[in-house]
């Protein structure tokens, strides 16, 4: 005898558009990819579809193993993963979201390869190889020799899993090895040595605490040399075919990310070649930190994005108290609110890419601009991610709580970005540094911001707080988030006057600048369009 009938329960969010966000259209011609509309969308398309999410699914469920030694005793450090992480690599890889741009000469190729990792997100913990390989390209041409030998291997568009000898593979992947257990993101605190050889190598004797995807085939890694901390470049096997010897010692049991492997790993007398000067170690490898502090960026705007479309698809389906959920004022509030964030995120995002794209290109503005920007957005955006997370599962109710909405899947993702690549306070800070050490930075802000002048009161009062805010030294370092709060939402704001739908600019600028705005998302204030503004969160099936 049948108990009850299945009614309003949502259907699933698949067999849609991922691509399908106006704020990244926009964004994407306005910063000088719309050649890559047609591509982006047949991504969206493959990461809003089915497959896609089954893949994400089951990479988490099935996170990957250790294996350090075979049958027979002979130590291996191989890391077996799921089929399904396989999949989700080779698509990534094979829309070039991995160093591509690099090889492409187009106008617009970071910026392109910027909304396509924003766009394919059925797993998050596959982007961290795909975001380091991007990352790696600038710092290894520190080394033109060593460049030249990898480079080719690492902007090919195939996916070649396995450790053999890097030149008998169609394509690479690159990691970085940083953090020790006694320094954290103080890297020169760290204690690895570096031996020369007389064949011009080193051989590395030390420790890791946290070294993500160590199943890629290379890695930048800092080590002491003798004339101090210094950049190399670390194979897992030899040219020879012999595998280096790299030690993974165990896997990290983590909140989050689970499906990709972070470990930790010991060096015995491993093979290495020095990239960039010796004692010149963190400026070499700046160049791989930085992008990679892009992506943190970039994945957290689109973990917003993916939650404030799959709590819009929930209430524009789910009925309560006699209508749908979307339909009643104070969920209606909640979402906007969700979506505006979203949108701020996003216009910031893909700005940073524009000007990563200009900068590699040889535009000094654009450097300066994003020297400054780049670790103001990383600290707000990232920041921002978890209770943005939050809010968007509480939508779902007890079924957002449950693993198989994925919205736990997310929560638990959303804390990450702001660890990785330097906390939040170590974001701060430099900021900071910035501003008293290059002053052409605050310069390049100024004028970015000063482009929306007049264009709204309230953004206008908001430029004149950070600037007062910026004239007291007073204990700088100790209100070091607060500047970056503000440096960061004033900048968002100008750029949603200038460029936002008007609904959200003016949401943006009642709720974030005018001090309209409660603790809590859902506290925007009476007399916006929160109509307009929810429409471009909800998701098209079919």
């Amino acid at each position: 005898m049948s108990t009850h009938e299945v009614v309003n329960q949502v259907p699933p969010l698949v067999g849609h558009d991922t691509a399908d966000d106006p704020a990244l259209l926009d964004a994407l011609a306005r910063e000088g990819a719309g050649w890559a509309v047609a591509g982006l969308h047949d991504l969206g398309r493959l990461a809003g579809g089915e497959q896609a999410a089954e893949h994400g699914r089951l990479a988490n469920e099935h996170p990957p193993v250790l294996r350090t030694h075979d049958r027979y005793g002979h130590r291996i450090d191989e890391v077996e993963f799921h089929p399904s992480w396989h999949e989700l690599m080779r698509t990534a890889v094979g829309h070039g979201l991995h160093a591509a741009p690099w090889a492409d000469d187009r106008p617009g190729a970071h910026v392109a390869r910027a909304a396509g990792f924003h766009v394919w997100r059925p797993d998050a913990g596959h982007g961290c190889p795909i975001s380091m390989t991007y990352a790696a390209v600038p710092a290894l041409r520190h080394a033109p020799e060593l460049a030249a030998r990898y480079e080719p291997l690492l902007t090919t568009t195939e996916y070649d899993f396995g450790l053999r000898p890097p030149q008998g593979k169609r394509g690479l992947l690159a990691g970085m090895s940083m953090t020790e257990k006694q320094g954290g993101s103080d890297v020169r605190a760290n204690t690895t040595t570096a031996r020369t050889e007389p064949d011009g190598s080193y051989r590395l004797v030390g420790h890791k605490w946290f070294t993500s995807a160590p199943m890629c085939d290379l890695f930048l890694t800092l080590a002491q040399a003798p004339a101090g901390l210094t950049c190399f470049l670390v194979p897992r096997v030899l040219p020879d075919g012999t595998r280096n010897p790299l030690r993974l010692m165990r896997l990290k049991d983590k909140l989050g990310n689970r499906s990709n492997a972070s470990a930790e790993i010991e060096y015995a007398h491993t093979v290495a070649w020095r990239v960039g000067d010796e004692g010149r170690g963190v400026r070499t490898i700046i160049d791989m930190v930085n992008l990679t502090r892009l992506d943190c960026v970039i994945g957290a705007a689109a973990g917003m994005r993916h939650g404030v479309t799959t709590a819009v698809h929930h209430a524009t389906h789910r009925r309560a108290f006699g209508r749908p959920l979307v339909d009643q004022p104070l969920m209606r509030n909640v979402l906007a609110d969700l979506a505006v964030e979203s949108e701020a995120a996003t216009v910031l995002m893909m700005r940073l890419a524009g000007a990563t794209d200009r900068s590699a290109r040889g535009d000094a503005g654009e450097t300066a601009f994003k020297r400054l920007a780049l670790a103001v957005g990383k600290y707000w955006v990232c920041k921002r991610w978890p209770g943005h997370a939050a809010e968007a599962l509480e939508c779902l109710g007890g079924n957002g709580y449950v693993e198989e909405s994925g919205m736990p899947r997310l929560f638990r993702e959303s804390p990450l970005n702001s660890i990785w690549e330097g906390s939040g306070n170590v974001a701060a800070l430099d900021v900071l540094r910035a501003l008293t050490r290059e002053p052409q930075v605050l310069a390049a802000y100024e004028a970015e911001v000063a482009a929306a002048a007049g264009a709204d009161a309230r953004l206008d009062a908001a430029v004149r707080r950070v600037r007062d805010e910026l004239a007291d030294h007073t204990d700088l370092e100790l209100r070091a988030r607060r500047v970056v709060e503000r440096l960061a939402l004033v900048l968002q704001g100008a750029l949603l006057v200038r460029h936002g739908h008007p609904a959200v600019a003016d949401a943006f600028c009642a709720s974030r600048l005018g001090g309209d705005h409660g603790q809590a998302y859902g506290t925007l204030p009476g007399g916006l369009d929160l109509g307009a503004i929810v429409d471009r969160a909800t998701p098209r099936l079919g």
